[in-house]
């Protein structure tokens, strides 16, 4: 295991405060190569942890549901869209579909996921390490340090690159 890893969750809890301002400042860097950094830093962090043993973002935070993942999901385990939701889903704050409760409902005592292959595309896209959306929503990306090992290893192993 990467020596970055090692207590990970701790280390992430203690840097919050480093990482939010950390990603402030690359949000001020746009367009200078930092995001093209993304693509290989999300293939290191993912060469050296399993999603199938953490589990966390399943067991602790929701995705959002939109239209066309309710759609899909409800079409797929045979439910009406109202039913699905009713069962499932709440309306948060932002007015965003989430799961009612975490763990997430399709999650399986062995991490693989139930609806696998019709999955929210938050769940699809999830951390994020690849792509813009992990300057786009700071906020996130930084709470999501202390939920996902491969956001906080890209996080710091950015922060060894760009020297900031």
């Amino acid at each position: 295991m990467s020596k970055i890893l090692e207590d990970w969750q701790q280390k992430a809890q203690e840097k919050q405060k480093a990482n939010k301002q950390f990603l402030a400042k690359l949000q001020t860097r746009r367009g200078k190569g930092v995001e093209k950094l993304l693509p290989d830093l999300h293939d290191e962090a993912f060469s050296k942890i399993d999603c199938l043993e953490c589990g966390n973002c399943c067991k602790t935070i929701s995705p959002r549901f939109k239209g066309p993942d309710i759609r899909r999901i409800s079409k797929h385990l045979g439910m009406k869209e109202g039913e699905f939701i009713d069962t499932y889903l709440r309306l948060d704050k932002d007015e965003d579909y989430v799961v009612k409760f975490t763990p997430c409902p399709f999650l399986g005592a062995d991490n693989y996921c139930g609806i696998y292959d019709v999955r929210p595309g938050d769940c699809a896209n999830y951390p994020y390490t690849d792509s813009y959306d992990f300057f786009k929503r700071p906020k996130i990306t930084y709470e999501n340090s202390t939920v996902c090992p491969a956001v906080y290893y890209v996080l710091e192993k950015l922060k060894e690159k760009m020297d900031l």
